[in-house]
């Protein structure tokens, strides 16, 4: 029982003298408040709605040729029926490559969303460490991304900070 309570204070007193300094970022207030990144989002949003027009009008032109062959089916002969087909299943298969084209896991988007926020993020990420290196913290946690964060002082936010880093007023 001795060595159990000894263990104990041992291990709190341990841990007190080992006692790690923490911070907060909010990415979601930073991001909002750097224009670039704003400007970035939009322009992204634009070239999407453009490339899922493009999607969609060669849908609508696949969904098109077959209510037409539809109601002509019974007229066709066998031969024209097949051509038929043909053209409505190769504009289906366009309308998906196109849109794995632009949406896909390494489309057209992600690569243009990669290549447009990575520098501000690198920017965002490099802050960071300069803050935190500069006032001896462990750790930043991005309370944005931290569901599990019920309360957390003020005080230990920094995203103010790095806002200030990098240019940007409050």
């Amino acid at each position: 029982m001795k060595k159990s309570i000894l263990f104990i204070i041992m291990l709190v007193i341990g841990m007190a003298a080992n006692a790690q300094k923490f911070a907060l970022i909010d990415m979601e207030y930073i991001l909002k408040n750097i224009p670039s990144y704003e400007r970035a989002n939009e322009q992204l949003k634009q070239t999407s709605n453009q490339w899922q027009k493009e999607v969609e009008t060669l849908t609508t032109e696949a969904q098109n040729l077959y209510k037409k062959y539809q109601s002509e089916a019974k007229s066709l002969s066998d031969d024209q029926r097949t051509k038929r087909e043909e053209a409505i299943v190769a504009k289906e298969k366009k309308a998906n490559e196109l849109k794995k084209k632009y949406f896909g896991p390494d489309g057209e988007l992600f690569k243009q969303r990669e290549n447009i926020l990575k520098p501000i993020q690198d920017d965002i990420y490099n802050a960071t460490k300069e803050i935190a290196e500069r006032n001896g913290y462990s750790v930043v946690i991005d309370r944005a991304s931290a569901n599990s964060i019920i309360f957390a002082s003020p005080r230990i936010d920094i995203s103010n900070e790095i806002l200030a880093k990098l240019g940007y007023s409050n």
